[in-house]
């Protein structure tokens, strides 16, 4: 591929040869989201051009808010790895990845500049309507590959997505202390917590046993929807919100 039309409008092409057709007839039904974790963003975009680096994405977003296409929407780029939603596997055939440039958290975590928020706000708001694609479904990588990817991460401005009418959000319940459902704990309390986590469409198993990969779900989910404090313990906070997102869910599907 040498060149094609963008899908979005405002993007340059810079085509990346790290792609391949979408498998089982699958078509895009929900929006990806990453940070690089690379110390700029022009070494980002020669990683995802690339051919030795097998990684890609379908939009790069810099800092100054230049949108780059790398890989038809059409096309399956390779941006979400071992990743999973709603017991599918196999995340980069149904959906579009958008790589927005920051160095990440092994680099010092800067803040997003609005001009770069204001162009993924954009961008998503495009792929959403060519697609119809649900509010819920536009997602943080680490929300499909919970401890493997923890971008775009906590400081992601999940909150200006959302009043700019992208992505599905409700307001965090308060941090106080009480009772939390922690580590080791097992019981209908813990398998609650685990069906809530599943049926949104995290990837864990339903046991009635807070394990290990309960934490690291709970630590996801934190740092999409409740980011004020993400430490892999439900307490009533991010039991609450779980709630309300799930009520709040419910009832856009009833519409």
């Amino acid at each position: 591929m040498s060149g094609f039309l963008p899908d979005e409008p405002s993007a340059e092409v810079r085509a990346s040869p790290n792609f391949g057709p979408r498998r089982d007839t699958l078509k895009p039904d929900m929006v990806v989201l990453h940070y690089t974790g690379m110390a700029t963003g022009p070494g980002a975009e020669a990683w995802l051009c690339d051919p030795a680096s097998e990684v890609s994405a379908h939009y790069l977003v810099h800092e100054d808010g230049r949108i780059v296409q790398m890989v038809r929407e059409s096309d399956r780029a390779w941006h979400a790895g071992k990743s999973s939603w709603f017991g599918r596997t196999d995340i980069n055939s149904c959906s579009v990845g958008i790589e927005i440039v920051n160095p990440g958290h092994s680099l010092g975590y800067p803040a997003f500049p609005r001009r770069q928020i204001d162009a993924v706000i954009g961008l998503c708001a495009g792929i959403v309507q060519r697609h119809f694609i649900p509010a819920q479904r536009v997602l943080a990588h680490s929300d499909v590959a919970p401890g493997r990817k923890i971008d775009p991460g906590e400081k992601f401005p999940w909150k200006a997505l959302f009043a700019a009418g992208v992505g599905h959000l409700v307001p965090a319940a308060p941090v106080k202390r009480g009772a939390v459902l922690q580590a080791g704990d097992t019981g209908p309390d813990v398998e609650a917590l685990q069906s809530m986590l599943a049926v949104y469409g995290y990837g864990v198993e339903i046991s009635g046993v807070f394990d290990r990969q309960t934490g690291i779900v709970v630590e996801a989910f934190q740092r999409h929807f409740r980011p004020r404090l993400v430490d892999g313990v439900a307490d009533g906070s991010t039991i609450r919100t779980l709630q309300r997102l799930l009520a709040s869910a419910k009832a856009i599907l009833s519409k």
